[in-house]
């Protein structure tokens, strides 16, 4: 089994920044690729972005490119996604996902476990 727990979520203005945090235990989480999801009220889960199980390879959807960066610290066994410049239709529940795979991509089915998401408001 895995657990996997978000954090940092919150308030922010219209282009400011956040960093999220997922803290992961229960398997070797450096072995493992991560993603990030979003769910905005009244819409479909979608990816946000992905990371390998070693951080050298990352994969960003077309909405938060050059604004969300990925990042892991398999020895604190923790993801990260900073996000700058943010936007009101940044607005959304942020889920972090593992998959029991090296390395991910962008489809919800290819992650076997979910966080309990944190809230992110962006006002304008």
């Amino acid at each position: 089994q895995v657990q996997l727990v978000e954090s940092g979520g919150g308030l922010v203005q219209a282009g400011g920044s956040l960093r999220l945090s997922c803290a992961a235990s229960g398997r070797t989480f450096s072995s493992y690729a991560m993603g990030w999801f979003r769910q905005a009220p009244g819409k479909e889960r979608e990816f946000v972005a992905t990371i390998s199980w070693s951080g050298g390879n990352t994969y960003y959807a077309d909405s938060v490119k050059g604004r969300f960066t990925i990042s892991r610290d398999n020895a604190k066994n923790t993801v990260y996604l900073q996000m700058n410049s943010l936007k009101p239709e940044d607005t959304a529940v942020y889920y972090c996902a593992l998959d029991l795979s090296e390395v991910s991509g962008n489809a919800r089915a290819m992650y076997d476990y979910w966080g309990q998401g944190t809230q992110v408001t962006v006002s304008s």
